[in-house]
């Protein structure tokens, strides 16, 4: 829930609603957190659990657990995040991607490339690759919305 370095206003979830293949098409789709808790504003959300797919991988900014209260919010929309980091990778090769990204409020769709070894050090030093990131808002989104995405390549010993 932490937002990653965006501050994206969702949650990720291992839950078969926002990721699931029909007829051979993988789909990642988002949902309303109120759907699971109720309302946003006053309820709490805890991520910790106890076997793996229930774990929360990082608590970094608060990022396992929420409550709603005081004008902090629980984030509204829960998606899912697919992370390939013990199944595959390449050294070589084309990634071919078709992809709709989806519209709405408070969303972040992205697709990364992360390396499986962090072989000169950590986040920006071995490199990612965003293919693209988008944002779900409409136009008038001041960041710019659906009709603006970009690619970027990180490296290097720093972020800047």
């Amino acid at each position: 829930m932490s937002g990653g370095g965006n501050w994206e206003f969702e949650y990720y979830t291992n839950n078969r609603t926002n990721s699931f293949v029909k007829e051979d098409i993988l789909h990642l789709q988002p949902s309303f957190t109120e759907d699971t808790i109720g309302d946003v504003r006053t309820g709490s959300l805890s991520l910790w659990g106890g076997s793996p797919a229930d774990d929360c991988t990082s608590n970094q900014f608060w990022g396992c657990e929420r409550s709603g209260a005081s004008g902090n919010y629980v984030n509204p929309i829960q998606s899912a995040r697919l992370r390939t980091v013990n199944s595959f990778s390449m050294k070589y090769g084309k990634v071919d991607i078709r992809a709709k990204l989806p519209k709405g409020d408070w969303i972040w769709p992205a697709i990364w490339m992360l390396p499986k070894h962090n072989a000169y050090g950590g986040w920006p030093a071995s490199g990612e690759i965003d293919i693209v990131e988008s944002r779900g808002n409409d136009a008038s989104c001041s960041a710019g919305g659906r009709d603006t995405f970009g690619s970027t390549l990180h490296y290097g010993p720093g972020y800047p």
